[in-house]
């Protein structure tokens, strides 16, 4: 991984993980009002910036490949979250976008774990740092929002309870870390499709303990709470359900849930080495499915 200096960061962008995701009711404008208790996982994306004479954006990493040669290189406008993000940063802050931003993209598209969002938190941060711009500008919020929804909690990436339409971002119960394995059966899982799925039944917003101790105790607060966008995502992509009872079915796992719109679930275990067999079993009988193992509520920004 490249050194930040002067001229020079390196930002790492990660995985959003939905613990629960609840809807809690709709605006006029069709958009639906969340429930949900997020987490950032070490496993994701990293944005590197280098000062330069031009802006171009390139994207490398292993899921590169799902995007066009055009979108891969890049020396004009782009439909990408990043660029966009740059692009109007460099128009609010009035400063010349000389760069070179590389998105070493590790994520699976579209998968529910907030990577476009992701990336556009962290390359606003780096920006931010290349530049001399304060963390703390009165525009931030609404600049954020601006660029999506999920921009905000993503910009600070830490664990927090999310209401809302993602700009309204409440502090989170004190947890421990959590051993996960992330597993996507690589399938498009597209988020407005699942959102027009959903069956327009609202809950109300849960009250969390301000302090949760063990992975035990989280797990079992976590079993009275659902991802309600589960079913309408099997509308969508019914392989989801496979992932889920592959979780299910391994030994270690202590609960097993999709995160977001999907098709991206998760494992919970105990501990590292138990997500790790998990991840090794479920391989094995899944070769085409992406699997990570990581830990939620480790790292800091930045």
């Amino acid at each position: 991984m490249k050194k930040n200096t002067q001229n020079s960061k390196t930002i790492f962008a990660p995985a959003k993980i939905n613990l629960f995701l609840h809807i809690t009711g709709r605006r006029q404008n069709g958009y639906r009002k969340l429930d949900s208790l997020v987490c950032f996982a070490d496993i994701g994306d990293t944005i590197h910036i280098e000062t330069a004479d031009h802006f171009s954006f390139h994207i490398t990493g292993s899921f590169a490949d799902q995007f066009s040669d055009t979108e891969k290189e890049s020396h004009t406008d782009s439909q990408n979250l990043v660029v966009r993000a740059a692009r109007m940063l460099s128009q609010i802050t009035k400063t010349p976008l000389k760069c070179k931003i590389t998105l070493e993209k590790n994520l699976p598209i579209a998968a529910g774990v907030g990577g476009g969002s992701s990336d556009a938190a962290a390359v606003i941060w780096g920006l931010q740092r290349l530049w001399g711009i304060s963390h703390d500008t009165d525009f931030l919020l609404p600049f954020l929002t601006q660029i999506g929804a999920d921009v905000p909690v993503c910009y600070h990436a830490q664990s927090c309870i999310m209401q809302g339409i993602g700009d309204v971002i409440l502090p989170a119960p004190n947890m421990p870390e959590i051993p996960i394995l992330l597993v996507n059966p690589m399938i498009f899982c597209p988020t407005e499709r699942v959102f027009m799925n959903h069956n327009n039944v609202y809950k109300s917003p849960l009250t969390l303990p301000d302090n949760i101790q063990t992975i035990f105790s989280l797990v079992d607060i976590l079993k009275t709470t659902s991802n309600d966008l589960y079913a309408p995502a099997q509308q969508s992509a019914p392989e989801i359900s496979n992932v889920i009872s592959a979780l299910g079915g391994q030994p270690q796992t202590l609960l097993s849930r999709m995160s977001g719109s999907g098709a991206t679930c998760f494992g919970i275990y105990e501990t590292l080495q138990d997500a790790q067999n998990a991840h090794d079993a479920i391989a094995k009988d899944n070769p085409d499915w992406w699997l990570a193992t990581g830990h939620l509520n480790t790292i800091e920004r930045y």
